[in-house]
């Protein structure tokens, strides 16, 4: 219990410390002081632009685009449900969703317009904090905590892990090279998924050692 405890102090930590972060870079937008973090890593991820490039951010981006995780999801619920995993069912669902309000309600409340340069596909909405990113984020993060408490093969658990970072890594500078968001929105999105997904995980394994401990004493 004592062990659970302190994980929990920790998690809370780690998301007050985010949270802060995340403060800073919607007052840093606010102030118009973000450009010089922006525009370098713009100019970066932009000049890499050729036709193959564009075709492969293209397909990172309907990746992460909210047809493809809805259908993925489903299809991961599906699996979890019918390996009976309802437990875990449940903490995709809230993470997922969860996710996906947050990201409205603070683009609502920041209204943050996208970049007007350089943009290759057309999209509509506020930029901050970046949705695609948020939701990658939240998706593969909370699908590789799964496959790590289900699978014991180290190598499928560094190899779930692996995927799980470079589709995150994709997506997200996929956004920054389709001229659609800054990279503070991808910051941003990032660092607010985080605290909810924290949050969720640290909930749920708090329920889940409860109901342990329940079971022991029947």
């Amino acid at each position: 219990m004592r062990e659970l405890s302190l994980r929990l102090l920790f998690v809370w930590i780690i998301c007050i410390l985010f949270t802060g972060i995340f403060a800073y870079i919607a007052r840093s937008i606010h102030v118009q002081s973000i450009s010089n973090f922006d525009e370098p890593i713009i100019d970066f991820v932009q000049g890499a632009e050729s036709p193959g490039v564009t075709s492969i951010m293209k397909l990172f981006t309907t990746i992460g685009s909210t047809t493809s995780v809805v259908l993925l999801a489903l299809l991961i619920l599906g699996v979890l449900v019918w390996k009976k995993h309802r437990a875990q069912a449940v903490l995709f669902a809230i993470a997922l969703a969860g996710t996906g309000i947050l990201n409205q309600v603070l683009k609502f409340v920041f209204k943050r317009e996208r970049p007007d340069f350089h943009r290759l596909i057309d999209i509509s909405g506020y930029s901050f904090p970046s949705g695609h990113t948020m939701m990658a984020f939240s998706f593969y993060t909370i699908l590789a905590y799964i496959v790590w408490r289900n699978v014991v093969n180290s190598g499928s658990r560094v190899a779930i892990i692996f995927l799980a970072t470079m589709m995150i890594i994709m997506i997200a500078v996929s956004r920054i090279y389709l001229g659609v968001h800054f990279p503070s929105d991808i910051v941003g999105g990032v660092l607010a998924s985080s605290v909810w997904l924290f949050a969720s995980i640290a909930f749920y394994q708090r329920l889940q050692r409860q109901k342990s401990g329940n079971l022991q004493t029947k």
